[in-house]
Order: C-alpha cells, then sequence, then structure tokens
C-alpha cells in the first residue's frame, strides 16, 4: 500500500520465478525501459518479457529504496542498483483500491551500446 513496497514485490516474485505476478505489477498500458536500450510496452508484453528474463533463474537482491517524491496519486521510485548499473527509477501510480502500479519504469540507466 506504499510506492516502495513494489520494489520489495518484484524482487520477492522474480526470485520465485513469477512472471505473470512480477508484471502484475505494472498498470495495463505500462511501459518499461528493457531490454537494455528499448523498451516493453503494455502488461501482457510485459510479462512476456519478464517470462523470459526470469527462465534464466536470476537472483535479484533487495535494494533500499531512496526517499519518494510523491504528488498526489503519482509517485516517483528509486534505488540505487547494487549491480553497478547506476540507478533504477519508477513511477508508480495510486489505483482505486489504495495500492500502487508501475506506469513506467526504468531499471537502468547505463547504455549497454558501444
Amino acid at each position: 500500500m506504499r510506492p516502495e513496497d513494489i520494489t520489495r514485490l518484484f524482487v520477492e516474485r522474480s526470485n520465485a520465478g513469477d512472471a505473470a505476478g512480477a508484471a502484475a505489477l505494472y498498470e495495463e498500458d505500462a511501459v518499461i525501459a528493457y531490454p537494455p536500450d528499448g523498451r516493453t510496452v503494455g502488461r501482457e508484453a510485459i510479462r512476456a518479457m519478464w517470462e523470459k528474463v526470469l527462465a534464466n533463474r536470476p537472483h535479484f537482491e533487495p535494494e533500499p529504496p531512496l526517499p519518494t517524491l510523491v504528488s498526489g496519486d503519482i509517485a516517483l521510485t528509486s534505488t540505487i542498483a547494487k549491480d553497478g548499473t547506476g540507478a533504477r527509477a519508477q513511477v508508480v501510480r495510486r489505483q482505486p483500491d489504495g495500492s500502487w502500479l508501475r506506469m513506467l519504469d526504468q531499471p537502468e540507466f547505463v547504455s549497454r551500446t558501444p
């Protein structure tokens, strides 16, 4: 019920191999800047993308949240990436039931192209 909860839930669901559960943390028309230097649009496409990523059974480490910025029903959450990719940031929106879902997700800020 707090914007910061989404990061914890994402780590838990991803480490369990739950692509559908990870995708459920996104709004229907959400956009994620992944794969690197690309983007994936829509919850169903995000679920399919996470299925591919999680098939390799990566392990995600919890990252403490940086201070959250909240303006009404929109919030900006972020963490310092433990994997050396700089930072991660998400724009989330409060839902009618009081929960929060990601609408924009920038999991990496470091470009991998030369």
